[in-house]
């Protein structure tokens, strides 16, 4: 058996893989965000290992036999959040989350500091990264910023409660800002900005090599064996293409969930900053990725289904799929910006928009817009990755929320021209992914440990429908540059 931990943002998941390739079991425990002021994001250290102890103590409950074969464990979790350490290993203050946007000024100070950053980083400086929450610390809170002795990222604070030990993983460490990630190295040069150096940074390693042991009193309460071997793991993606099996170069996946992302696994560093593109070692050895992201995915539809008083999603995309063809070139157009967006723009100060309403329009036209522009957002960010790794890809695994609508996965396999796959496992994301690391760091081979899933649904690409949504496409883009002068002048004002 092998262990597989993901510490995700609104849940902590824990699962149990079989060495034939089945999931045994798995279980969830809620998390809660504090938002204590506009634009902040935190969570508690203390509150990830109080989920942890449910998840595994539901499985240890149900499962204990599986819990005393586990061989291994591999943690994922999400990315860029800084959690601060004294000398003693104590935590000085909530962990800041990937999603808190106090830091913009920091990012505009670091790029300032050092001018090759997107260069050596691989990406531009966001306010999601951890290396200007470093920077926000030492200016809002010099006193505590001056006692960091240790910064860790979620899941890896999460190993040292299980092992006593301090390290990362490659691919989560390109989320910080301070990877060298050609190198796969800390960057002396990106500390230095931050008045920061290697000895506050944990250990690296692969994803897929042993990253510390069980302490033996975690493992009594747990009914797992001491000793075992926890893998470094993987940020989110990196850990989720895992699962999925997207281990060679063009191997990739669509993710419609909360957020939207492309994600595409090669052998090669291949940054594209000016495209607010990622570009971050994979959690594989000799693998990097590159990822467009948008804010808003499954979100947006979301937000139209309130909007229009729909019972649920399912409800709206049905009046969708029911509206004529006809109906469809003069149906309005949607930005789906409303958290802002990264990729290609890089505004964190874009708003939604939906453009070209009229009398005749209701609330089947306006689901349209939604679904198309998130569509539309992703074929975006689609184009801004690498041309030579996208010819590889000869279709894409697709997972999220969004994913579950036939009509919305087809809409975008006909935008991206590749089908596009549901497999069975998708749904287990990072979990599964880390499950898998635990079983490369116990030995396996990554043919035996990473096999893609059987094809659960296959959504091929429509030509009769790709010239009518392209020349949609060409009306969505010119919208957004025409009307960018106006986003952030009520608050500003």
């Amino acid at each position: 058996m092998y262990l597989g931990i993901d510490l995700g943002t609104s849940a902590l998941k824990a699962l149990l893989l079989a060495d034939d390739g089945h999931i045994v079991a798995q279980h969830s425990a809620p998390l809660e965000v504090s938002r204590r002021q506009p634009q902040w994001s935190e969570q508690a250290p203390a509150d990830w290992w109080r989920a942890l102890g449910v998840a595994l103590g539901e499985l240890a409950r149900a499962h204990p036999r599986a819990m005393r074969d586990v061989r291994a464990i591999g943690l994922s979790g999400q990315m860029h959040g800084a959690v601060l350490l004294d000398a003693a290993g104590e935590v000085l203050r909530p962990a800041i989350l990937w999603n808190d946007g106090r830091s913009e000024p920091q990012c505009a100070e670091l790029t300032r500091r050092v001018p090759r950053l997107a260069q050596i980083a691989g990406n531009l400086a966001m306010p999601g990264f951890t290396a200007p929450k470093l920077l926000w610390v030492r200016e809002h809170e010099p006193q505590l910023f001056a006692r960091v002795a240790r910064v860790l990222l979620p899941k890896d604070w999460l190993r040292l409660k299980l092992s006593g030990e301090s390290f990362t993983d490659c691919s989560d460490a390109s989320g910080t800002l301070w990877l060298d990630v050609a190198r796969r190295d800390w960057s002396d040069e990106l500390l230095a900005a931050c008045d920061m150096t290697r000895a506050q940074m944990p250990a690296l390693v692969e994803g897929s090599a042993p990253a510390g042991r069980l302490k033996a009193d975690v493992a009594e309460r747990f009914g797992l064996p001491p000793g075992i071997v926890i893998a470094g793991g993987g940020g989110d993606n990196a850990a989720s293409a895992v699962g999925m099996g997207a281990t060679a170069p063009g191997d990739g996946f669509v993710s419609l969930g909360t957020s939207g992302v492309i994600f595409l696994c090669s052998d090669r560093f291949l940054p594209a900053p000016e495209s607010a593109v990622h570009a971050f070692c994979h959690a594989l050895p000799g693998r990097w990725h590159q990822m467009s992201v948008m804010l808003s995915a499954a979100s947006a539809l979301t937000w139209a289904t309130r909007l229009t008083g729909r019972r649920d999603e399912g409800a709206l995309l049905a009046e969708v799929e029911a509206l004529p063809a006809s109906r469809h070139a003069g149906a309005p157009l949607f930005l789906p910006y409303l958290a802002g967006e990264r990729t290609p723009h890089n505004d964190a100060n874009a708003q939604g928009v939906l453009f070209g309403l009229g009398h005749d329009h209701g609330a089947a036209d306006v689901g349209l817009a939604v679904v198309e522009g998130v569509a539309f957002g992703l074929l975006d960010g689609w184009r801004t990755l690498d041309e030579g790794t996208r010819a590889l890809a000869g279709s894409l695994d697709v997972v999220g929320g969004g994913a579950r609508s036939a009509y919305w996965a087809r809409m975008l396999a006909t935008l991206l021209d590749r089908p596009l796959l549901r497999r069975e496992g998708g749904e287990a994301g990072g979990a599964l992914g880390a499950a898998r690391l635990a079983w490369l760091a116990d030995g396996a081979s990554l043919d035996v440990a990473c096999v893609k899933g059987p094809v659960v649904e296959r959504f091929e690409p429509e030509p009769a429908r790709r010239d009518a949504l392209l020349a949609r496409h060409e009306r969505f883009r010119a919208l957004y540059p025409a009307v960018r002068g106006q986003f952030g002048l009520a608050a500003a004002g």
